[in-house]
């Protein structure tokens, strides 16, 4: 006998709950912006901070918001408490005020995961 609460009945709505599950194994409590902003990096890696705030084409993000949490997803997060280690996040050598954020090693796998999740 099938337990009618156990049975899938939306197979994509189960890979994107394996998915945000994923995240949540990194960190229990990780909130949707540092997911947004990792799948943002993900999708534009060696992207700029200032591509994240962006209105139109990033997340519209205010500065704060966008360094906060590329913080928690770099080696380092705020408080100096250990961040995620998904993200590198280095000063662009042609402007020193402007932050390159690109995928880890780490991240690279998150993704490959993710990818096999949604994907396959």
């Amino acid at each position: 006998m099938i337990d009618q609460f156990r049975e899938v009945t939306d197979l994509r709505m189960e890979k994107l709950l394996k998915a945000i599950e994923l995240f949540r194994s990194y960190d229990p409590e990780i909130p949707a912006q540092v997911i947004s902003v990792f799948l943002y990096i993900a999708s534009h890696n060696n992207c700029s901070k200032v591509q994240i705030q962006d209105e139109e084409f990033g997340l519209n993000m205010p500065s704060a918001s966008a360094s906060r949490n590329t913080d928690w997803l770099s080696h380092k997060h705020r408080l100096n408490k250990k961040g995620l280690n998904l993200i590198i996040k280095y000063k662009d050598p042609t402007d020193a005020r402007k932050a390159i954020l690109q995928l880890s090693n780490d991240g690279i796998s998150l993704v490959r995961s993710l990818r096999e999740i949604i994907f396959e």
